[in-house]
Order: structure tokens, then sequence, then C-alpha cells
């Protein structure tokens, strides 16, 4: 069971836009670090927790525009979900455009991805 399942759309759609995307990237930047630890088990369960948070997002707001959006982003997190070996490259990309789909997410990029790329290690081969 993943850590939001008891959160309710009703409690979530209490949360601006803003807010809720800033909260799937907490789970992104989560993931992150499970990633660069080639953690593969917590990557999977950090990606669980996005998708969640991510259907819950899309659950609650109407707007056409950004369901879409968040559809079309949710269909790669969940390909990084199920792929064998997930790819940091990857990761970061999907991450920034999340980020991207607000403009006040987006002024976190330099903050969250530059550590990012500071954190990087090697992953094994």
């Amino acid at each position: 069971m993943t850590q939001h399942s008891e959160l309710t759309s009703d409690r979530w759609s209490r949360f601006d836009l803003d807010r809720q995307i800033l909260m799937i990237g907490n789970e992104m930047n989560r993931t992150s670090s499970r990633l660069q630890a080639v953690d593969l088990a917590g990557t999977r369960l950090g990606y669980e927790r996005v998708l969640r948070l991510v259907d819950l997002t899309i659950e609650v707001n109407r707007r056409r525009s950004l369901r879409r959006e968040l559809l079309r982003w949710r269909d790669l997190a969940a390909a990084l979900y199920i792929a064998e070996e997930p790819g940091l490259t990857e990761h970061e990309a999907i991450f920034r455009s999340l980020l991207q789909l607000t403009p006040v997410a987006s002024q976190q990029i330099p903050f969250v991805l530059g550590s990012l790329r500071e954190g990087l290690k090697p992953l094994a081969t």
C-alpha cells in the first residue's frame, strides 16, 4: 500500500494547483534519491506515490487542457515505473516538465534539478 493511499480527493482538492504540483515534485525529488542510490524497490515505491498524486490531481481539476497535459505526463512517469532500469536522464526530463506546469513550481527548477546534477553518482553498469 502506498503512502498516499488514504489521501482523499476531497482533501487533495483543498490544495491549489501550485501546491499539488509542488507536492508531486517533492515525491519526484525523493524518487531521485532512490534512483541515485540504485535502489530499484525504493524507486518503484516513489513512482507509485507520484502516480497516486497525479491521479488525484487529474481527478480534482476540471480544466480539460490541464487534465490532458497531466495525463500525458502520467504516461511518462508510468513508463519509468515499469522500466526495468529507470534512467536518471529520463527522470530528470519528466521532473523538469512537471515543474514547468505552473509558474510557481517552475521557480524551483534551478534548486531541485541543479542539486540533482551535483549529487549525480555514476550508475552501476
